[in-house]
């Protein structure tokens, strides 16, 4: 390693040949969970012990594949793999969930044998090749610690264990013998940058991946074990945090449990850097691996700014767990028709008006709620007027044409003050309620944020929760609305491509394959809200509005749920039909409250007072 790229901590000399000063005396560098603690700031995020090199470097994804019931040929086949990744000169590689035992395990006395202590077995081999190639690996394993059983992922760099993480969400065979993870979602500082770590499950829970990227984390390293689900999201964990995303998956089976492959590098822009095939159904039991290339320079990037934004004051109910049993909760389903309607802002309102109603009239068809665009009749504007009064009357009067909720968007003012905000519209011409944008965009500098993150009781819909635009880029909203246990989020958006993306996932993840055109934080607030979606949005004018309006469904990787798009270039009244609170499946908004580790998530709502 040559002097452009040798990274120093504070206090420490580079040296030429790839040594440094006092390296070998820094022993273990493990960060303590939070605690008490507040998160970092965003400056003080970018910031810390180490003075990080901005020259790119090589990162991997190694989906090796070990022998159930197996330790020591685990480790030894495992090395090998490594060997051949790092003298590519990889500077980070991550492989897969359990990787030295296998997965599939019944009970504590089957996986006895097979677990090992941190620092152990593994890691001594592991930490010889860091110490070789100078560099750092992350894999999982299962921990035994004074008798006590973990699925845990350990981070290994030049100078030996260098951190722990245990999986704090555990769902599947591993709930038959492992505890809880007890040490939250620490991030380490190394050479390369700080580093977090999530496991397999963990990803369908939001909030772990937001408190590694508030603990100041630009690498999340992912082992997984993973049939579909869990890799699908790491895409939408990249977007909203601002991190880098490294993640292994297995290829082949364990006994019955067969897993998909797809490892990836997401950058913090939410680009796919590198990704493994993926095998939904053959077995590829050799080791396999991707290599792509990280720049710090990206650490500091639009996604991770857009983080301090963040309204934790509005966030508390984030902490509550009212699990198993929640009166508030619908137990029935509702047949639902949304229809969202697609289309170009107009010069004038009365003409924008004149295309809604075309809209509607072609489209013919029944629908229970019809949900328009953000500031539906005046599209984005640079000065404010009063407008929520005119818009409410239209959308009494296309609530009553189609006897439908209409959801319109508008300017609101109240006193001095301009809103960014949304109504519900009966038929009969009732406000049922109002929801003001709480997380401001690039388009509202003439907007005060609302301050609450409400649910509607609506007759023949069930539980609905409203978004606006930007709201879609602070998974926290999605979360409020899931612990108050939503139905439905209705979502009118102006967007342009002002955030967000497509979602990229190799599309094979899917039992039911999503559109191109599908944007990756719509179909994450379905994912953290465990919530149907309908998001309307304009097509076209002056800022090139994207359309794809969109439902967003629980679950289309294991085929319950179907997602759809509107197109992206046409005006259009896009209709979506499902059925709310699903009996069955894996997924369901029900299980993911009861399974949500409120006690590591105090960092999400701490705020200065």
């Amino acid at each position: 390693m040559g002097n452009e790229t040798l990274l120093t901590r504070r206090g420490f000399l580079g040296l030429a040949g790839g040594t440094s000063v006092g390296l070998a005396t820094w022993g273990l560098r493990q960060r303590q969970a939070y605690g008490s603690e507040a998160p970092l700031s965003a400056e003080a995020s970018s910031a810390g012990q180490w003075e990080v090199a901005r020259e790119p470097f090589k990162a991997a994804c190694l989906q090796f594949n070990p022998v159930l019931r197996e330790l020591d040929e685990n480790i030894s086949g495992l090395c090998d793999a490594l060997e051949e990744v790092l003298s590519q000169g990889v500077r980070l590689v991550v492989c897969p969930e359990m990787c030295t035992s296998g997965y599939t395990y019944t009970s504590r006395d089957d996986i006895a044998p097979f677990v090992d202590t941190i620092p152990g077995k593994a890691t001594e081999a592991v930490g010889a090749l860091c110490a070789a190639h100078d560099a750092y690996v992350v894999f999982g394993m299962a921990e035994d610690d004074g008798g006590i059983y973990y699925n845990s992922a350990v981070l290994v760099g030049p100078e030996g264990v260098v951190g722990t993480y245990r999986k704090t969400h555990p769902v599947g065979s591993d709930q038959l013998w492992d505890a809880w993870g007890d040490l939250g979602f620490p991030t380490y500082d190394t050479e390369l940058g700080k580093i977090s770590m999530n496991i397999c499950m963990d990803s369908a829970y939001w909030e772990s991946a937001r408190l590694s990227a508030l603990g100041g984390a630009n690498i999340l390293c992912f082992p997984t074990n993973s049939s579909g689900q869990a890799v699908a999201h790491l895409e939408a964990r990249a977007v909203e945090n601002g991190m880098y995303v490294v993640s292994a998956n297995r290829s082949n089976s364990d006994d019955t449990f067969h897993m998909c492959g797809g490892s990836a590098i997401w950058s913090p822009l939410g680009e796919k850097i590198a990704e493994c095939d993926v095998s939904k159904t053959d077995e590829v039991n050799g080791p396999t691996y991707v290599i792509g290339e990280i720049d710090p320079a990206l650490y500091d990037n639009e996604n991770r700014r857009r983080m301090a934004g963040r309204r934790p004051e509005l966030y508390q109910d984030v902490l509550l767990k009212v699990a198993p049993l929640d009166d508030r909760a619908s137990t029935e389903g509702v047949d639902v028709t949304a229809l969202a309607l697609q289309y170009e802002p107009q010069a004038t309102v009365e003409e924008t008006e004149d295309v809604i109603r075309r809209l509607v009239r072609d489209h013919g068809g029944d629908a229970d709620i019809v949900v328009l665009p953000e500031l539906s009749l005046t599209g984005v504007v640079d000065t404010p007027t009063e407008t929520l009064v005119e818009s409410v009357s239209f959308a009494a009067e296309l609530a009553a044409e189609t006897d439908a909720y209409v959801v319109i968007g508008a300017i609101e003012q109240d006193g001095d003050d301009f809103y960014n905000t949304a109504a519900i519209v009966s038929s009969a011409g009732e406000v049922k309620g109002t929801y003001r944008k709480t997380h401001l965009g690039e388009t509202d500098g003439w907007a005060k944020p609302g301050d609450a993150i409400p649910v509607f009781e609506l007759e023949g819909i069930g539980r609905l929760g409203v978004l606006i635009g930007d709201d879609v880029c602070f998974p926290e909203a999605a979360g409020v609305l899931e612990v108050n246990r939503v139905d439905v989020i209705v979502n009118p958006s102006a967007w342009y491509g002002q955030y967000g993306a497509y979602i990229m996932y190799n599309k094979a993840i899917s039992a039911n394959p999503f559109p191109d055109n599908a944007m990756v934080l719509w179909d994450s607030v379905s994912e953290s809200a465990m919530a149907y979606v309908i998001t309307a949005n304009f097509v076209g004018g002056d800022r090139g509005y994207r359309g794809a309006s969109a439902l967003n469904v629980l679950d289309p990787l294991y085929a319950t749920d179907r997602q759809s798009t509107a197109s992206s270039d046409q005006q259009e009244a896009f209709a979506a039909s499902f059925t709310t609170v699903h009996p069955e499946g894996d997924y369901l908004q029900k299980y993911m409250a009861y399974s949500r580790q409120t006690v590591f998530y105090k960092p999400i709502v701490a705020h200065e007072s």
